[in-house]
C-alpha cells in the first residue's frame, strides 16, 4: 500500500495557532507602541498647570498696581499700568544687578563644588569597602536632621573670627558640602554603576582617581545635572544665612537686596512683588534653557539602570 503526501501551496497562508500565541503578541506588539494620552489627563495636566502659573501670574499683576487697589475686594485679576514702573523702581533701589551677579557667583560655585564632592563621597560609600563605612554614612545622614537654625550661631561666631562679615565667602564656604548631596549620589550610584565595569578598569591598571574620572563621573552624569540644579535652586534661594552676614549696601546676594524693598512705615507692596517677581525670573531662564536635558538625563539614567 502506498501512502501519498500531499504538500500545501506555497503561497498558502497558515492558519493561525489554535492556543492563541500569534494573538498575545500583536497585542504585546501593540502594548509597547506609543500610548496617548486621553480627554482626562489633558484636563488635569491643564488645571494642575494653571494651578503652577497662577502665584507668578498674581506677582506681576501685583506689581503693576498700587496698595489701594490691591486692599480692594475683590482684588485685580488683570495687569495695571505701573509694572514696568516698578521693575525699573525695584531694580534700581535694590541694586539687583549687583545682587544678581553676587548670587550667580555664590550658587555656581557651591553647586559645582557640592556635586563634585558628593559624587566623589556618594561613589566611596557605595562601592568601597572600608572601616566604618556603615557609621560614618549614618553620621551623614544624622547632620540632615539637625535644623539650619541650630547652626547659625556658631557658623557666625566662626566667620566673625575670620573677618569675613558682608564677604561672599562668609555665604560660600558653608555651602560647599551636602549631606543629602551625598546621599542622593550613593544611592544612585548603587544601582547605576555595576561592580564590575570598576573591576575591570582595576584589571586595566586605572588608579582610583583615573577610576573616578573615566567610570564614576560619566555613570553619574544624570544625578549630577539633577543634583547640580536642585542645590544651585536652594542656594538662590536661601535666605536666612546670607541675610544675617550680608548687607543691602556691601555685598548682597538677591534674597537679601529684596528684603531691604518697599521699607517704611507702609510698605510699598507692589515694589516688594516687583523685586520678587525680578528675582525668580533667572531662575525660569535656566528651567527654559537646561529642563529638557536634565529630564532627558533622568530618564537615560534611569534606562541604564
Amino acid at each position: 500500500m502506498t501512502t501519498t503526501i500531499t504538500k500545501p501551496p506555497a503561497d498558502a497562508t497558515p492558519e493561525p495557532p489554535k492556543n492563541g500565541r500569534r494573538k498575545r503578541g500583536l497585542k504585546a506588539g501593540r502594548a509597547g507602541g506609543q500610548h496617548h494620552a486621553g480627554p482626562i489627563a489633558y484636563a488635569i495636566l491643564i488645571v494642575f498647570t494653571l494651578v503652577s502659573i497662577f502665584p507668578l501670574f498674581w506677582t506681576a499683576i501685583a506689581a503693576s498696581r498700587d496698595n489701594a487697589r490691591l486692599a480692594e475686594t475683590p482684588p485685580p485679576f488683570w495687569f495695571g499700568a505701573n509694572l514696568f514702573d516698578k521693575l525699573e523702581v525695584a531694580w534700581t533701589d535694590a541694586n539687583l544687578g549687583e545682587a544678581f551677579l553676587n548670587t550667580t557667583i555664590v550658587a555656581g560655585v557651591s553647586s559645582l563644588t557640592i556635586v563634585f564632592l558628593s559624587t566623589i563621597a556618594g561613589f566611596a560609600f557605595a562601592k568601597l569597602r572600608f572601616r566604618g563605612r556603615g557609621a560614618l554614612m549614618l553620621i551623614v545622614i544624622g547632620t540632615m536632621m539637625v535644623p539650619p537654625q541650630l547652626q547659625v550661631i556658631p557658623l557666625y561666631m566662626m566667620v566673625a573670627e575670620l573677618d569675613w562679615t558682608d564677604q561672599l565667602q562668609a555665604v560660600i564656604l558653608p555651602s560647599l558640602v551636602s549631606a543629602f548631596g551625598v546621599f542622593f549620589m550613593r544611592q544612585y550610584l548603587i544601582q547605576a554603576l555595576p561592580d564590575e565595569i570598576i573591576e575591570a578598569a582595576r584589571v586595566d591598571g586605572a588608579s582610583s582617581w583615573r577610576v573616578i574620572w573615566h567610570v564614576v563621573f560619566p555613570a553619574a552624569r544624570p544625578a549630577m545635572a539633577v543634583l547640580g540644579m536642585l542645590m544651585f535652586v536652594q542656594t538662590w534661594n536661601d535666605f536666612l544665612w546670607p541675610f544675617l552676614v550680608l548687607t543691602q549696601l556691601g555685598n548682597p546676594t538677591v534674597q537679601v537686596a529684596v528684603a531691604g524693598l518697599g521699607r517704611g512705615y507702609t510698605p510699598d507692596q507692589a515694589l516688594i512683588m516687583a523685586g520678587a517677581l525680578l528675582s525668580t525670573l533667572p531662575l525660569l531662564l535656566v528651567f527654559a534653557i537646561f529642563g529638557k536635558q536634565i529630564v532627558g538625563g533622568i530618564m537615560q539614567g534611569a534606562v541604564k539602570g
